[in-house]
């Protein structure tokens, strides 16, 4: 498997100076350092679709503005899903199929079977549990003290979130999170890993195990956790024992991952503009709103990669068959022609819902109403708590050009 290779003078210069055809925007640690946004600006303004022909992870396409994405994501005869939606190759021998990386009919019938989880009544159902755990959450965090928002709030309440959905041994509910990073860790997301291919491989069997034990008790049952209805759904029947286990991952990532890093990025950004955090205060009713336009300023996965399968224009370009694609969500949620002001946080803005961060299409995110209450709630109960949420030093950020996160953020609570 490739691994990055070091980055190159160009790529370190100021990206107006780098030459166009050396920009290559998979590198991890431009997010890492949070140093990605000039060079998808100037993507944007001079080379929209941009060809990249050497990196860690191969040849491929930069897709950057916002209506290119719309497009080659809602385009699926030519831009096929399968079979693995991240930049890099999976290794051979350890390939997970995944609905999200499937193309119709087959993508569909699996999507139908566990949408139920998610599903509206069963939101407004779940909506009492969330505030109840997130009352209990806030309630414990110490008030005047600094502490790591991240494993305290964002991580503890979508881990818990994601327990409920998978019906999974509360006790138990650190795996998710530990099995989840293991994931979204490996070489085809970030170039490089501390863990070895070798170790990342025991800990996601380990994790196959544990669920495997889940879905055979669940087999005959008719609850609406994730498990149970892939257990007794026909478009799950006779599924190998990796595409379980690809599966289980997606609902993982999807549930841990972009929450968990749109609940941090609501409080860096709210730091960043103190005038939108006191507008915000004054008019708690933005909320939801607010919500939306944070998952727009975070875009908590930075981009999903398509197949090309039929020569197809985009923009000025022709995009051959077999050439690899890369919608990159992060670059069109900051397309200025889209969105006035793209690189600042407003919370009234108006179009703040037609972000890309859920993609388009028969791939859009099967879970973003649950993850836009989750963080609606944890809002509504942090202004009744508290006066502010201060960052008092800058966060950690995740090396990974996939998801786009946080490590850890040191904070202090101010009470009312």
């Amino acid at each position: 498997m490739s691994q990055a290779a070091p980055l190159s003078e160009a790529i370190l210069l100021d990206p107006q100076q780098c030459p166009l055809e050396a920009i290559d925007v998979s590198h991890g640690s431009l997010f890492e350092n949070e140093r990605w946004a000039p060079f998808f600006a100037r993507l944007r303004a001079e080379d929209p679709v941009h060809f990249t022909a050497d990196s860690a992870f191969g040849p491929y396409w930069s897709i950057t503005r916002f209506e290119d994405i719309k497009a080659v994501d809602m385009n699926h005869q030519a831009f096929s899903s399968d079979p693995v939606i991240v930049i890099g190759d999976p290794p051979p021998d350890f390939t997970l199929p995944q609905f999200i990386a499937m193309d119709q009919p087959r993508h569909d019938h699996q999507r139908k079977a566990v949408q139920p989880a998610v599903a509206p009544r069963q939101l407004a159902n779940l909506e009492p549990l969330i505030r109840q755990r997130v009352c209990t959450i806030l309630d414990g965090l110490p008030v005047g003290e600094r502490f790591d928002w991240v494993p305290a709030v964002s991580m503890e309440l979508t881990t818990q979130m994601l327990a409920t959905l998978f019906d999974f041994p509360f006790e138990d509910r650190h795996l998710l999170p530990f099995w989840s990073d293991a994931a979204t860790s490996s070489p085809e997301l970030v170039g490089a890993s501390n863990m070895t291919d070798e170790e990342r491989k025991r800990i996601l069997m380990e994790c196959l195990e544990y669920f495997q034990k889940l879905w055979n008790d669940r087999q005959g049952g008719n609850n609406l956790d994730f498990i149970s209805m892939m257990a007794n759904s026909p478009a799950f029947a006779n599924m190998p024992p990796l595409e379980y286990l690809g599966n289980l991952i997606l609902l993982i990532v999807g549930g841990n991952d972009t929450t968990r890093n749109s609940i941090s990025g609501g409080v860096y950004a709210l730091n960043q503009w103190p005038e939108e955090y006191e507008k915000l205060r004054q008019d708690p009713s933005l909320i939801p709103n607010m919500v939306a336009e944070v998952i727009r300023w975070q875009t908590p996965l930075a981009h999903m990669r398509r197949n090309c399968v039929a020569d197809t224009q985009v923009g000025d370009k022709l995009i051959r068959a077999g050439d690899k694609v890369v919608m990159w969500y992060v670059s069109g949620n900051r397309d200025e022609s889209q969105f006035e002001d793209a690189d600042r946080l407003l919370i009234d803005r108006p179009n703040a819902r037609s972000h890309v961060s859920f993609g388009y299409g028969i791939h859009r995110c099967m879970g973003n109403r649950l993850g836009e209450m989750q963080l609606r709630i944890l809002w509504e109960e942090l202004l009744a708590r508290f006066h502010r949420v201060e960052v008092v030093e800058e966060p950690t950020r995740i090396c990974s050009n996939f998801v786009k996160g946080y490590a850890s953020m040191p904070v202090v609570l101010h009470p009312h």
